[in-house]
């Protein structure tokens, strides 16, 4: 079911803490579309928690979304993404290749989250989990930055119909 509709060879970039629910949103579209820091860290080292593994994940990640974004691919970026520098690098890619950058913001009150994340196979520390949300930006700083389009989770899951996590 892809809740936004999305045109084909856009950049969605999901942004949220860990355990917002992220992963659980890009399971409703094709695996192929989803490009994700975890799941190059765990190749590279077997362990999608090892932080050491970032900088060779972020490699990968660039190299894939310029191979889909240069084909005009339609592209799911499942990371937290609640660093502004993150954000403005991945614009900046999607405008390199002429694409729309549209945003999916989690904006998941944090004790949701927090008990969302306590009940996942990898749990992320507390701590990682409320930094993140407090550095969580809101639906007008992300217009602000540059994404064609902004979408709040809390608004497209109140869509009738729409899958609930």
């Amino acid at each position: 079911m892809d809740l936004l509709n999305l045109p084909a060879s856009v950049l969605c970039t999901l942004v949220g803490p860990p355990g917002s629910g992220k992963s659980t949103f890009a399971a409703h579209y094709p695996d192929s579309w989803r490009v994700c820091l975890d799941v190059y860290r765990r190749l590279a080292t077997d362990s999608e928690a090892d932080q050491s593994a970032t900088p060779v994940a972020a490699e990968i990640q660039a190299l894939l979304l310029d191979a889909r974004l240069s084909r005009g691919l339609t592209t799911l970026v499942d990371s937290t993404n609640v660093f502004a520098h993150v954000r403005t690098s991945l614009i900046a890619r999607a405008r390199y290749w002429q694409r729309p950058a549209v945003a999916v913001l989690f904006d998941v009150p944090l004790p949701t989250v927090e008990a969302q994340n306590a009940g996942r196979d990898r749990v992320v520390p507390l701590h990682i989990v409320r930094e993140h949300h407090q550095l969580l930006p809101d639906a007008d700083q992300l217009q602000r930055e540059g994404f064609t389009a902004v979408h709040p989770i809390s608004e497209l899951l109140a869509t009738p119909g729409a899958p609930r996590r």
